[in-house]
């Protein structure tokens, strides 16, 4: 029950903190259909509207994970550092296909349905923000 309250807080501070940082982007000249504080704004809203979600209803006291599966969530989490690093060299779609590969992988998917699972959400999520949405996302060796 505590737990989740402080998750909820945690989260709070966090979102509002987002939202104050995505209204200090400066406008571009040229910029997306939703400006560049658009998206970062709907993340904040998300997440505050989950966290205060967390503080009012939560669950009874959890049981932890063992050491080995919060080494595994630790190593998730280097990975996906790790893909923040790699986005601007592989571009979006390569580097979208290799990290929800390897975390599909990793919640139990076979490899050849981890590798499918990632060029499907790669591919859709390419298309949904590059294509419908306008959005920019960064560009590849091969220009995607």
């Amino acid at each position: 029950m505590m737990s989740d309250r402080v998750l909820g807080g945690v989260g709070l501070a966090l979102a509002v903190f987002y939202a104050w940082a995505a209204t200090i982007i400066p406008e571009p000249f040229s910029s997306d259909a939703i400006g560049p504080d658009g998206f970062p704004m709907i993340i904040a809203l998300v997440l505050g509207l989950s966290s205060v979600y967390f503080v009012l209803k939560p669950d009874p006291e959890p049981q932890w994970p063992s050491l080995n599966r919060l080494a595994e969530i630790g190593f998730a989490l280097l990975v996906m550092f790790g893909y923040a690093q790699v986005l601007p060299v592989l571009g979006f779609v390569f580097a979208t296909i290799i990290i929800t590969a390897y975390l599909t992988w990793r919640l139990g998917a076979r490899p050849l349905t981890a590798i499918l699972n990632g060029v499907g959400t790669s591919v859709g999520l390419f298309v949904l923000f590059e294509l419908i949405f306008g959005l920019s996302l960064a560009d590849g060796p091969l220009g995607f």
